[in-house]
């Protein structure tokens, strides 16, 4: 895959796009400005000398000889330099012909649209000229002669003028072109020098310093989302590494004790020798040792599974009603021995996984059994809600669970008493195991305890399968 350009090639470019956009065009407008101005300076000379030839004509008399009018017309010329005359009547008699261009010419190939006072440009072998023909009358009377006034006044210079200008200016735009676009890439490497200094502080980042802080007051405004996203995820990977390390600390003191019972009890077999039923009775107990250990190996195994989507989901209709009541069926030789009643109340429907959802359920009824007081009751509630979701209820009297400890219930080997660390109470994933079940079928699990009594409450959607196979 071809990697993108840089920010920085962009940006230049961008600058330099813009700047050949807007010089050229604003050199275009100059040009034409200029342009437009030598066009008007020439149309209205030659419009001063056709205005200067009509009052001349107008005030010839009958018996003004041509010789007068020729030095009238000769004076007029005077004044504007390299201009060029030419008279002649609608007969084809000629008044006036100035030294200079052949105007006759330029009268016979210009159109009659450009006879009414327009001024044109013609070309004469190396010479171009401004052009205007003017129809007019010798005198007012309508029977006066008609002539035809051609004026011409050459633009060589002002020609030249223009194609040296516009080398000049093209030229000075193709600098301002490359100078923007220097400037635009000096400006954005100054401008990405925060966005630098962010990411030689974040190399510098390892696992032992995660409590490095972006300061987004410091950085430029653009940068401060970028900043404080920044620094929430480096919360968010502190308490994973903080959890993880908790995690392998409990790891290792939940194995270290039934391996130190294991190599203990070894050691006191092997000091001297036993009877077969001393034997027999330490590798009971050994067994049971091994036993714990299995659980709390299968047990990690199973939430490192459910976690990344890898335990492979066999969804099906569920009876909650029958599940729990199988569930009451296989606790019930346990309950009596405490003295606990187990009560079911209602019933629903849920589709799912039927093994993962019997074990968060006997999960949390054995939990409810473990804590409730001799000769009290645990519920179990189903209900449909009107939201198409099933709620599943354990609820059992006891000790109230403190607040502060509420949020922590689902955390991997964590305990609320820390002294029935080895009670024989398990190692603490039950409700890590509850809790990565009900997220596997996108439900959720809260925990209230208040006035001696504590509920968890699950809470499924009704039909979960599609959402099921999408966390898959």
């Amino acid at each position: 895959m071809r990697r993108p350009p840089s920010l920085a090639l962009r940006l230049t470019l961008l600058f330099g796009i813009a700047a050949v956009i807007v010089f050229s065009a604003f050199g275009w407008i100059i040009g034409r400005s200029i342009e437009n101005h030598f066009e008007a300076e020439d149309s209205k000379e030659l419009q001063v000398i056709v205005d200067a030839v009509q009052r001349a004509l107008a005030a010839a008399r009958p018996d003004t000889g041509l010789a007068l009018l020729e030095r009238r017309f000769e004076d007029i010329l005077a004044g504007h330099h390299g201009a060029s005359l030419y008279i002649a009547a609608l007969d084809g008699d000629v008044t006036y012909a100035s030294p200079g261009p052949d105007l006759a010419v330029i009268a016979r190939e210009v159109d009659g649209d450009h006879g009414n006072g327009l001024v044109s440009q013609w070309t004469d072998a190396d010479h171009t000229y401004r052009v205007l023909l003017q129809p007019m009358s010798k005198s007012p009377p309508a029977n006066s002669q008609r002539y035809t006034v051609t004026v011409a006044v050459p633009i060589d210079h002002h020609l030249s003028f223009l194609d040296s200008f516009r080398r000049t200016l093209w030229l000075l735009v193709a600098i301002a072109v490359a100078v923007m676009g220097l400037m635009g890439w000096i400006a954005v490497r100054q401008g990405h020098a925060p966005l630098h200094d962010i990411v030689a502080r974040i190399r510098r980042i390892s696992a032992n310093q995660l409590d490095t802080r972006l300061s987004p007051e410091t950085v430029p405004a653009e940068l401060t989302d970028l900043a404080a996203s920044f620094n929430e995820m480096l919360e968010r990977m502190e308490e994973a590494f903080q959890r993880l390390w908790n995690y392998s600390a409990d790891i290792a003191h939940e194995l270290r004790t039934p391996v130190t019972n294991l190599m203990t009890q070894t050691q006191v077999a092997l000091s001297q020798a036993r009877t077969i039923d001393q034997y027999r009775e330490i590798l009971y107990s050994n067994s049971e040792e091994y036993e714990r250990m299995a659980q709390m190996i299968g047990d990690m195994l199973f939430l490192a599974k459910a976690d990344n989507g890898l335990y492979e989901l066999n969804t099906t209709d569920i009876d909650l009603a029958q599940e729990v009541q199988e569930l009451f069926d296989y606790y019930e030789a346990w309950a009596e021995e405490r003295g606990v009643s187990l009560v079911l109340d209602g019933d629903a429907t849920v589709a799912g996984d039927k093994l993962m959802l019997r074990r968060a359920l006997g999960n949390l009824l054995s939990n409810a059994i473990r804590h409730t007081p001799s000769g009290q009751t645990v519920h179990v509630y189903l209900e449909r809600s009107d939201g198409d979701e099933v709620i599943i209820a354990v609820e059992n009297p006891g000790p109230t669970i403190p607040p502060e400890h509420i949020p922590r219930l689902f955390e991997r080997f964590y305990r609320v008493d820390a002294s029935r660390q080895r009670s024989g109470d398990g190692a603490g994933l039950g409700l890590a195991i509850v809790k990565s079940i009900v997220d596997v079928h996108r439900g959720t699990i809260t925990v209230i305890s208040v006035e001696s009594r504590t509920q968890f409450r699950i809470t499924l959607p009704a039909s979960p399968t599609r959402s099921i196979e999408n966390y898959l």
